[in-house]
């Protein structure tokens, strides 16, 4: 080795130690004919020091030449600094190393943006720090992210291994399946004009595994999904995936409870609470706008659908005659909100296909707004009541059918939530964490466009064993034994208790989601034949990695916790892919292009 001691370990107590340090230049220093060099590594930097009264000239001049981000081994006398000159920013800052050698391994040119100053650093344009990610990574607080990411992937696996799993490897290369979102397609070599496909999860094989008699699986499993990118989805992603036999729901819910205990301590020291709290489908809508409801703070949606039935304002009582709600909420201490303000909170309730935006500023000890007009005494002591208005007070509303309404609502509610956090009139403690349980969803949505039902989650979701007589009847009362675990407003996971029985599960597929049976057979028939031969209950959940470390590291995107992560375009701008290949590669997949080429 190159090192005798990382450049985080020494203290006063090496004082006196011959060492060897290797790293790279973290910066340097001219200060009175002393060269000062704090060299870096992954655990950490340590302050050396170039006397030229005590270096030959030509050593002296080596290090005099270097630059940032050179990589050197430095030799020499551990000694604490002098008095005054410690740096209790750094845990070696009460220690420098006197150099009596200096190797340098490797000269580094200009880097293209600093990475020694956070502030700096973290305000470069993203596209040019994933153009140099390697660069990108050596900063502390992404070295940081890489690090936490590992650990807590070996707490989760250490847990998983003391409950009993099985770490099982599922193929990468699989079969397309088109019913949820867009895939990524592999084509054959060997079988012209036949493709696999890259698993969205590994959702099928770990039920045959139950069918296997594995009974406790899991997995770190990469899973691909060719869709639109978002702070929080890449083409390429990492879940916690888990799939148990024998099981009810509040086993799965005791299960992960205990993973995020034990990974919270871990990551963050800190003692979550559990059981973790359980919120049905129909109340997270009813009461925060939608189904992965952040918890931390109030805002909360409240229905004045009886209220506003008879009212002489007609686009509330014309939407309640429609079959439809009226819905408010109070956004306390927002009557001061800005025409652009507004402007945005107006285009969220358009873009779900409301005409625009009813609100009421509470200013003055005035409801200063033009439907006012149309309420009564009535009206308005029920929204004063059940909204608590008072001076300074924003009420918003909406008003058309239940998840429309929900919805509209539920995205100007962090909107307003974001306002008031940077007016500092709402404060969240970094160390917040309020999770919960999101059950009882709905097993079916319905297609419109395609007059057809489709699966709320995924078709093997099994439905409440009460409600499968509704499936034949009344298909959009049957709830799924589903589930989502939820914090701060993110979904870190969901999973459900999967259909077992073959009949029910075929019946699912042909009849209440209008598969062919020659489709089902043909994209389906081996799960189907499994079955027959004693698949037990199970069921199973997938927690998003990247997700979880985002929220642990404190960040709002998860390419800061991915090593190599797409841009929003779905590039790798480091590797510059996706890119052409060799007409000679095409033709052994015969394949011909259709796209014209560009000039």
């Amino acid at each position: 080795m190159k090192r005798t001691q990382h450049c985080n370990e020494l203290r006063l107590a090496n004082a006196g130690q011959t060492v060897t340090l290797s790293g790279w230049v973290h910066s340097r220093r001219d200060l009175g004919g002393l060269i000062f060099i704090d060299i870096r590594d992954r655990e950490g930097r340590t302050q050396t020091v170039f006397d030229p009264s005590d270096l030959p000239k030509d050593l002296f001049a080596r290090a005099a030449a270097l630059r940032s981000e050179c990589v050197i081994s430095v030799t020499g006398k551990v000694r604490s600094r002098p008095t005054g000159t410690s740096n209790p920013k750094i845990a070696t800052g009460e220690i420098e190393v006197m150099a009596a050698a200096l190797e340098v391994l490797n000269m580094a040119d200009v880097l293209p943006f600093p990475i020694d100053d956070p502030e700096v650093a973290g305000k470069v344009n993203e596209e040019l720090r994933l153009k140099y990610r390697y660069l990108d990574l050596r900063r502390p607080e992404m070295a940081r992210n890489l690090r936490l990411r590992s650990k807590v992937a070996t707490a989760a696996r250490v847990f998983m291994d003391e409950q009993g799993f099985l770490e099982v490897e599922t193929p990468t290369l699989f079969k397309s399946t088109p019913e949820g979102a867009r895939e990524f397609i592999v084509p054959s070599r060997v079988s012209p004009g036949l493709f696999y496909a890259l698993p969205q999860s590994p959702q099928q094989f770990k039920q045959i595994l139950m069918v296997a008699g594995v009974e406790k699986y899991f997995q770190l499993a990469r899973c691909y999904r060719d869709e639109d990118q978002r702070a929080d989805r890449q083409l390429e992603f990492t879940q916690i995936d888990i799939e148990m036999s024998f099981i009810e729901r509040e086993d799965i819910y005791s299960l992960i409870e205990e993973l995020l205990k034990r990974v919270w301590k871990t990551a963050l020291n800190l003692d979550i609470a559990t059981p973790f709290k359980r919120l049905a489908f129909e109340e997270a809508l009813n009461r925060y706008g939608i189904d992965k409801p952040d918890a931390r703070f109030g805002l909360e949606l409240v229905d004045f659908t009886d209220e506003f039935r008879a009212s002489t304002f007609k686009v509330f009582s014309g939407a309640v005659a429609n079959g439809g709600v009226v819905k408010a909420l109070n956004a306390k201490g927002m009557a001061g909100a800005t025409q652009g303000q507004i402007e945005m909170m107006t285009e969220y309730a358009k873009s779900f296909g409301a005409k625009g935006l009813a609100y009421i500023k509470v200013e003055g000890g005035e409801w200063k707004s033009p439907i006012v007009k149309f309420f009564n005494d009535a009206e308005k002591t029920a929204l004063t009541k059940k909204l608590a208005v008072e001076e300074g007070d924003l009420i918003l509303f909406a008003a058309d059918q239940w998840l429309t309404a929900c919805e509209i609502l539920g995205k100007i509610r962090l909107y307003c939530a974001d306002v008031l956090k940077g007016q500092g009139k709402l404060t969240i403690p970094a160390d917040q964490f309020n999770f919960l349980w999101v059950i009882e969803f709905p097993l079916l949505g319905f297609d419109r466009e395609q007059n057809r039902w489709y699966s709320s989650h995924h078709p093997f979701t099994a439905p409440v064993a009460e409600d499968i007589p509704l499936l034949a009847s009344d298909p959009k009362k049957v709830r799924g034994q589903h589930y989502d675990v939820v914090v701060n407003g993110v979904e870190l996971g969901g999973g459900s208790i999967r259909i077992h029985q073959p009949e029910v599960q075929k019946k699912v597929f042909e009849d209440v989601l209008q598969i062919p049976p020659d489709m089902v057979k043909a994209r389906f028939g081996y799960m189907l034949e499994a079955f027959r031969y004693g698949a037990p209950p199970h069921g199973g959940i997938a927690l998003g990695f990247d997700r979880l470390i985002a929220i642990l590291c404190g960040t709002p995107s998860i390419r800061e916790v991915i090593a190599f992560p797409k841009t929003a375009k779905g590039a790798d701008l480091m590797t510059d892919s996706p890119a052409a290949v060799e007409p000679k590669q095409l033709r052994d997949l015969h394949i011909e292009l259709k796209v014209a080429k560009k000039e």
